[in-house]
C-alpha cells in the first residue's frame, strides 16, 4: 500500500446550485514532505467543519483504483472531452492511495506511515460541491452505487507525509468496513 499523493488545499468561493458557497474541495498535489498536526495537513483547510475536518475527520484519504470510474463518467456525461487523467487530488482527497479500498478498511483501522499515524474514522458522503465539481448530476448516486467515497481519517501520531511513501493497517476492532459503513448511512438517508 502506497501513497501516490499528497494534496492540500485553500477554501475557495464556488457556484454550486445557483449559489455561492466557500470550498476547499479543489485539493492539489505537492512536493516534498507535508507536516501532519492534529488538525490536518500543513497547508490545508477545509470550508465546512460542520461536515469535515475536526479531530475525527482530519485527513480524506481516496483509493486511486476509482479515478478511472470517474474519468469514464465524466466523459460519458459530457463534461470531459479530453482523454486527460483526472489531477490526484480532484475529489478532494488530501491523499491518494494504492492498495487500499473501501471494502478492506474497517473503522478503527490504523494506517501505519513511517512518520505518523492515521485511524479511519468515517466514509465520506457526497453533497452538493462534489456533485458540481464533477461536473454531472448524477455524480453522487455513482459514487454510492460503487460505493467509491473513501474515508475519514483522525491523526493518532503526528509527523509528516510524503508521496511515494509505503503503508501499512494494523486492524482495529473489525466491527464495520468503510464501505458497509457507507451504504448503512446512504440507506438510512433513502427512508
Amino acid at each position: 500500500m502506497r501513497v501516490l499523493s499528497v494534496n492540500i488545499g485553500g477554501a475557495r468561493p464556488l457556484r454550486a446550485g445557483g449559489r455561492t458557497v466557500l470550498s476547499a474541495i479543489g485539493k492539489r498535489a505537492v512536493d516534498g514532505t507535508v507536516g501532519v498536526g492534529a488538525l490536518g495537513l500543513a497547508g490545508d483547510e477545509q470550508a465546512d467543519l460542520s461536515v469535515h475536518g475536526g479531530l475525527h475527520k482530519t485527513v480524506y484519504a481516496y483509493p486511486a483504483g476509482h479515478y478511472p470510474m470517474w474519468h469514464e463518467a465524466r466523459r460519458a456525461a459530457g463534461v470531459s472531452l479530453f482523454d486527460e487523467a483526472l489531477p490526484w487530488g480532484f475529489l478532494g482527497e488530501n491523499l491518494s492511495i494504492e492498495g487500499l479500498i473501501e471494502s478492506g478498511v474497517w473503522v478503527g483501522d490504523r494506517l501505519q506511515f513511517p512518520h505518523c499515524t492515521l485511524r479511519v474514522t468515517a466514509p465520506r458522503e457526497p453533497c452538493f460541491k462534489f456533485t458540481e465539481v464533477m461536473g454531472f448530476g448524477a455524480a453522487a448516486r455513482l459514487m454510492v452505487q460503487h460505493a467509491a467515497c473513501g474515508f475519514y481519517l483522525a491523526v493518532e501520531v503526528p509527523g509528516t507525509l510524503s508521496a511515494g511513501e509505503h503503508f501499512t493497517v494494523q486492524p482495529g476492532p473489525r466491527g464495520l468496513t468503510i464501505s458497509d459503513a457507507f451504504l448503512a448511512r446512504k440507506v438510512k438517508h433513502l427512508r
